[in-house]
């Protein structure tokens, strides 16, 4: 709120609260819609990390009562609550596959309505609400900070929220906490009518039940801070007369073709659709692509970014491989994620210590007793921390599910027949490089070369520098 970095210093240490805004479960996410659950992963785990896993309580909601739900289950012939519990499961799948750690809780607005109804009748009591036609409107003038979340303009804001006006409304910029619900549309008993509520009491109520009436951080996109956190704010501090958050954290929009990835923009990339065209690999590599840009900028995504963050992967599985993870994480990327979450700081540190680890194993090649290779364990140290490399060298570069086929069976296509060889494991492709490599140093290049053209013959090409050699699969 004060628009500046400020340290962080906890309500309680025992109980740190943290709250980040889910989805609206009627269809699939795109990928710009996974930057939060990303980044404040980062959050939660540096939390943890800091104060204690049990001294932290992460609550990420899921919103299951909305407009845009009904419009699907319409259209789709089905209940809400099959479209909800669908696209609940959609998403809990695609975060799962980014390596996103499950919150403490997982609050659904549908098992909060008795929350809702009282937080709406201390607000008309405390004179900051009125019922009309069946509605329930917060009267905005009736707060007088209105707006300090989002430091706009009343007349700003209000044509930035594209507010409806309607003659029930004392006030144009007034908005619906509830509105009635006709006989089709699923509904609620209240003391206003049967109903439904709205998005921004949603939050403000379920955050009252589980973190309490001032929580530490409240974090969601940009996207969000008005109208959506900033009536937030208005509905829990006029409801409670306490501060709501102490700390607000937002994250920059995805930047797709030159604008805002958003389904109204019809620019959207989903997680699953993304996931399906990375293959196994493409759950660590969309992680990483998120977290190359500072969480507070605009991060431009593209298939080539993707690809890039997989080559990453590749070169820094290659690097541990052998290695077990240090018991810390390396100091330098702990301090850049304790700085605001720079993530890009961090990732900087880890190359640096990937080149260390390169330069390591190289020099140890064909040594007895080779010694521990400290940078590498570091590497896998700070990856396992944010979220990466959570398969062995050998599931990265072989796939968790593949099924090695039979040397030299055949597939019949058409006329032709083609013969399809092992693939081998990250063992056996370092085995051989290490047989190239002294072959080169002791002058034998027909072997050197032999042992090339057969690893391209399996999709392996080899990158060599002055001081190492690099492979990775054909894409």
């Amino acid at each position: 709120m004060s628009g500046r970095k400020e340290l962080f210093e906890p309500i309680d240490a025992k109980n740190v609260r943290l709250y980040v805004c889910g989805p609206t479960v009627y269809d699939y996410a795109h990928i710009g819609n996974a930057r939060p659950y990303v980044v404040f992963d980062i959050l939660f785990r540096m939390l943890r990390r800091a104060y204690g896993d049990a001294h932290v309580t992460y609550a990420r909601n899921i919103t299951d009562i909305d407009d845009k739900i009904m419009a699907r289950a319409v259209k789709e012939g089905k209940t809400t609550a099959e479209i909800a519990d669908y696209y609940t499961g959609v998403y809990h799948h695609d975060l799962d596959r980014l390596n996103v750690l499950k919150p403490t809780i997982e609050p659904k607005a549908t098992d909060h309505l008795p929350e809702m109804i009282a937080m709406m009748q201390v607000l008309i009591g405390k004179g900051h609400a009125y019922e009309a036609e069946g509605h329930v409107l917060f009267d905005v003038p009736s707060m007088k900070d209105y707006g300090k979340l989002s430091h706009r303009p009343m007349d700003e804001m209000i044509a930035g929220a594209r507010v409806e006006v309607a003659p029930y409304k004392k006030n144009p910029q007034d908005f619906v906490m509830w509105k009635p619900s006709s006989d089709d549309q699923p509904g609620w008993d209240s003391p206003w009518g049967r109903g439904r509520p709205g998005w921004h009491l949603e939050c403000s109520s379920m955050i009252e039940k589980h973190l309490g009436e001032t929580i530490d951080i409240h974090a969601g996109g940009v996207d969000l801070v008005f109208p959506h956190h900033e009536n937030e704010v208005a509905q829990s501090e006029c409801a409670h007369g306490e501060t709501f958050v102490k700390y607000w954290m937002h994250n920059g929009y995805l930047v797709f073709g030159g604008g805002k990835m958003s389904k109204s923009e019809g620019n959207i990339q989903t997680i699953d659709g993304l996931l399906k065209k990375f293959g196994y690999k493409g759950g660590e590599a969309l992680r990483l692509m998120l977290l190359t840009a500072h969480y507070r900028q605009p991060l431009d995504f593209s298939d080539e970014i993707v690809i890039e963050q997989r080559r990453r992967l590749d070169r820094w599985y290659r690097v541990v491989m052998g290695t077990f993870a240090s018991p810390k994480v390396p100091e330098e990327v702990i301090q850049s994620l304790e700085d605001d979450l720079n993530t890009p700081k961090a990732i900087a540190a880890m190359e640096k210590l990937a080149d260390k680890a390169k330069r390591q194993k190289f020099a140890s090649m064909g040594r007895v007793g080779v010694p521990h290779n400290r940078a590498a364990a570091d590497l896998r140290a700070a990856c396992n921390f944010l979220g990466l490399m959570e398969m062995s060298p050998d599931e990265w570069f072989k796939g968790r599910e593949v099924v090695q086929k039979k040397p030299n069976s055949i597939h019949l296509s058409g006329s032709k027949a083609t013969v399809i060889k092992d693939v081998p494991g990250e063992a056996e492709i370092q085995r051989m490089i290490d047989e190239r490599y002294k072959a080169r140093s002791e002058g034998d290049y027909e072997t050197a070369d032999r042992i090339r053209i057969e690893l391209e013959e399996i999709g392996v090409i080899l990158e060599d520098s002055p001081t190492a050699t690099e492979w990775r699969r054909k894409d």
